[in-house]
């Protein structure tokens, strides 16, 4: 078959490190599509970048036919059918969410234009750099020509989080848990949702409150451990969580490709407009989909208790906050 070309940005960085061997290895478009992998990071990185390449290379990989290093957005945004953003402005030390913001704006809107300019219109966008759902929000904005639809933000980590989060709690394969739910940011005020999540307990299907048993957990550490968790490896490993991202990018592009399993859904930030839950249009928030031939569906119909209406607000409300702070940044970036 043709190649597919596949651009991963920050390729230098820690995440694309773990992510670019699976990719490259056939683990998220299949063992029979080849793929040229084009690797964009910063001018100063770049010797750093071949050392990749050179070990991309070393792996002897049949499906990876090109492997392309580059520091220009000509090359890199060119004829793109899959763009995986990992690269971002990390927050550093003493610095305000506005001066972050302010950084990753200027990033996302040149990203953004060049993915308008030069990659296919069907590319599909997929946005890791934190803050993730905003920075998504303003590539898409940057790129009036390609559909909204075709770009979507990471929260499938958190989304994996919560899934092993109640699979230690019962003693089961995180397999054995669907349907849990991340809403609204990648942040700390997102809400992982497992009022509509069920578990597979000796064959039988149960839902999670019921299998638990336990409601002041799920409303409280469960909670707070999912949205905690990026930290909480920080703290232990003194670098970020770059494994279980990159597998999460895998599981999220993967479902893209492919679509979602047959009576499951996932959690992927994506354009609110036309949501049925209540969420503002305009906002990039994470919702529970579905995906079928590269496009993907809001799950519609799951009704919402009090306690999950307050947890969806809050997030929401610090999506548009971010949203205006960002916009208002874009007009003079």
């Amino acid at each position: 078959g043709e190649p597919i070309r596949v651009l991963v940005t920050g390729a230098a960085g820690q995440i694309a490190y773990s992510l670019l061997y699976s990719i490259a290895k056939g683990d998220v478009f299949g063992k029979d599509q080849p793929l040229i992998l084009v690797l964009l990071d910063i001018t100063p990185m770049m010797t750093v970048l071949e050392g990749v390449v050179m070990e991309l290379q070393d792996c002897a990989l049949p499906l990876l036919r090109e492997v392309v290093p580059t520091d220009k957005e000509e090359v890199a945004f060119k004829d793109l059918d899959v763009a995986i953003l990992v690269g971002s402005m990390p927050r550093r030390e003493g610095m305000e969410r506005k001066d972050l913001l302010k950084a990753n704006v200027k990033i996302f809107k040149a990203q953004g234009s060049a993915l308008d300019k030069y990659a296919k219109k069907t590319v599909k966008v997929v946005v890791v750099g934190n803050p993730a759902n905003t920075n998504c929000l303003i590539a898409s904005k940057s790129a009036p020509s390609i559909p909204k639809e075709n770009f979507s933000c990471l929260t499938r980590l958190d989304h994996n989080r919560a899934k092993s989060q109640i699979a230690l709690k019962l003693g089961v394969t995180a397999n054995d848990v669907k349907n849990v739910i991340i809403w609204g940011n990648h942040s700390s005020t997102q809400y992982p949702d497992v009022n509509h999540a069920k578990v597979n307990l000796k064959g039988k299907e149960v839902g999670v409150y019921e299998a638990i048993k336990n409601d002041s957990w799920l409303k409280g550490d469960f909670i707070q451990t999912v949205q905690q968790r990026g930290a909480a490896v920080i703290k232990a490993r003194k670098l970020s969580s770059a494994m279980s991202a990159a597998k999460a990018i895998c599981d999220h592009v993967r479902d893209i490709w492919f679509g979602t399993p047959a009576g499951e859904f996932v959690s992927m930030g994506v354009i609110s407009d036309g949501n049925s839950y209540g969420v503002p249009e305009d906002l990039l928030y994470s919702f529970p989909v579905v995906i079928k031939d590269k496009t993907w569906k809001f799950v519609e119909g799951l009704p919402i208790n009090d306690f999950s209406r307050e947890k969806m607000d809050l997030t929401a409300k610090e999506l548009t906050e971010e949203k205006e702070t960002a916009v208002e940044f874009l007009s003079s970036a």
